[in-house]
């Protein structure tokens, strides 16, 4: 799982090469520092040899820093790699996701892509830091140890076959338990996340309606999910120290005791005994070295196999085959529903939202659609830029198929206001420069006017360059619609949608915006969504949708005259109205 993500390292390939080189250099000197030990001792105090001993010392202490030069340059190349690996994996996964679909943000969650992104990433880029560093250290220095410790004393080296056995046994028991808790610990900060995310979003929910109690014991259940499932991983973790001390000191003790009687009966020296036990500790927390980094592996398994299945995801919504050589219809503004249905879920059993909509909207044409909740009025307008595909049928834009069109060419003759009035952290004129990159500032204003917002833009006192914060908080809810409404009308597209884009303005303001249309956009489609009769009486055609079909359509006054649910509609909010 993890090689599928190497690419994302070829970057940095050179800083790769490097660190495990110098790591290696650095294991080299620390393997002979042991043998310069030996030789003062074993030759330099029995022949009382100062300039012996001053040599060798000097010998050990430029070891001594070239080990220190080499372990420094070793973790500046591997941080520099796995972070850059980190960045460009991020890189990735961000620009993948941007490629996702309505449907597939919906499959993986939001909560879901943001973990995957931060903490996943996180870990793996932990990972590859210690892969360049101690998987290959812990190895060369177990192995050159296991050769040097065979050339001082094969007996006493033959300790080591038992001892690491035992170790690796305990390190594969553990791997084998702990796979499975790191993926559901992983899961656990998905549901946290959400959590957060879910509450931070909805804050004035919650505070509104008191809730905030119980916003607490729900944090605190996937907290303490989160907790139960960390502890689980590092109730089995912390018991790969005792196995490895034990071992540790087992073998110390079964080596001094040998060791001992060897140096008693005169078979071995002094100087190679404190050598042989230095790389006796050398092997053993190599072989630490080892556990700990195949548990940490076993952890960026698991993150690798979530940010593997992200990046392997075909978004279900792309340019159509014929896309890109196809020549596009001028943009006119004609919208047809043939025989469309739709549901969301598409591999189940799922009813259908919407079931056989026939309905055609010709080039500049007012058209409202009405109908009670739930009834699939914003999925019907979210098929028309292909944020959700039909299950049948077909939608055409122009006479052309909208699974023909490339995305970009599709969508960029399409204004939208969606249901959720979203504005972005920024100036207001950077919010509104969406519609239209390259917008002159005399366009800025004049879409800020249709849209009603210049009065209440001018008021601020830096005007269009007023900060807005996330989901522009800090201004009023027919002020965000107001301002979502001028982004919409500063691209001057062919087709504009309005999804219950006037619910939080007054008739008065929204008959002005509504003029606006005519004036300004007499060549725009506009296609509203409205539960209010006043926002749709001027309509060309009011499409009734209910329970997944149309139940009638027409001009307000024919409609009042022959409708059933029209006339319904029409009566209670003249009774509101009367009240």
């Amino acid at each position: 799982m993890l090689k599928s993500l190497l690419p994302f390292l070829r970057q940095y390939r050179r800083y790769a090469l490097l660190a495990p080189l110098f790591v290696v250099l650095e294991v080299a000197c620390e393997l002979v520092l042991p043998r310069v030990m030996a030789a003062i001792v074993d030759v330099g105090i029995p022949e009382g040899s100062t300039a012996y001993i001053a040599r060798m010392g000097a010998l050990m202490v430029a070891l001594a820093l070239l080990s220190m030069t080499c372990g420094v340059l070793s973790a500046k190349f591997s941080a520099a790699a796995s972070q850059g690996f980190g960045a460009n994996l991020r890189q990735g996964l961000y620009d993948k996701v941007q490629d996702f679909s309505f449907a597939d943000i919906d499959r993986f969650s939001s909560a879901s892509l943001i973990t995957r992104m931060t903490n996943d990433v996180n870990a793996l880029t932990m990972m590859i830091a210690m892969g360049l560093r101690m998987l290959v250290r812990a190895p060369v220095m177990l192995v050159a140890a296991l050769i040097m410790a065979f050339t001082i004393n094969a007996s006493l080296a033959a300790i080591l076959v038992v001892v690491i056995p035992i170790m690796a046994l305990a390190i594969a028991l553990l791997m084998k338990l702990c796979i499975h808790l790191f993926e559901l610990m992983q899961k656990r900060i998905d549901s946290l996340n959400n959590t957060v995310q879910e509450n931070l979003v909805a804050v004035r929910v919650v505070k509104a309606f008191v809730r905030a109690g119980y916003e607490k014991l729900k944090f605190m259940r996937s907290n303490d999910a989160l907790t139960e499932a960390s502890l689980k991983v590092g109730t089995r973790v912390v018991l790969m120290l005792p196995i490895m001390m034990i071992s540790l000191n087992g073998a110390m003790v079964a080596v001094l005791w040998s060791g001992g009687r060897q140096v008693m009966a005169g078979g071995m020296l002094v100087g190679d005994l404190t050598s042989f036990l230095t790389y006796i500790t050398q092997i053993l927390f190599s072989v630490m070295m080892v556990a700990m980094s195949l548990l940490q592996l076993s952890r960026a398994q698991a993150c690798a196999h979530r940010i593997d299945e992200v990046l392997r995801t075909e978004p279900d919504i792309q340019d159509g085959q014929e896309a890109a050589g196809a020549e596009l219809p001028a943009p006119r503004g004609r919208v047809e529903f043939r025989d469309v249905s739709f549901k969301y879920v598409t591999t189940g059993t799922g009813d259908d939202v919407l079931a056989h909509i026939n309905l055609t909207v010709e080039p500049g044409q007012f058209v409202a659609i009405v109908g009670g909740t739930g009834v699939g009025k914003s999925s019907l307008v979210n098929l028309i830029p292909r944020f959700y595909d039909v299950t049948g049928g077909s939608v055409l834009v122009d006479g052309m198929d909208v699974r023909d069109y490339p995305l970009d060419a599709l969508r960029g003759r399409i204004g939208m206001v969606l249901q959720n009035n979203v504005l972005f952290s920024g100036t207001i004129r950077e919010n509104l420069l969406w519609g239209k990159a390259d917008a002159t500032e005399a366009e800025l204003i004049q879409a800020a006017k249709d849209a009603q917002a210049y009065d209440f833009i001018m008021s601020f006192p830096d005007g269009f360059d007023t900060w807005l914060e996330q989901g522009g908080v800090n201004v009023s809810g027919g002020q965000k619609q107001r301002l979502c409404i001028a982004r919409a009308m500063l691209r001057k597209p062919a087709v504009l949608i309005l999804d219950d884009s006037t619910s939080a303005v007054d008739s008065a303001t929204e008959a002005s915006i509504r003029a606006s249309f005519s004036q300004n956009l007499k060549d725009t489609t506009v296609i509203i969504i409205a539960q209010r009769i006043s926002s749709v009486q001027y309509a060309d055609k009011v499409v009734i949708l209910d329970d997944d079909h149309i139940a009638g359509m027409g001009t307000h006054e024919e409609l009042l005259a022959g409708s059933a649910i029209y006339q319904e509609i029409y009566q209670s909010q003249q009774e509101g109205v009367q009240e």
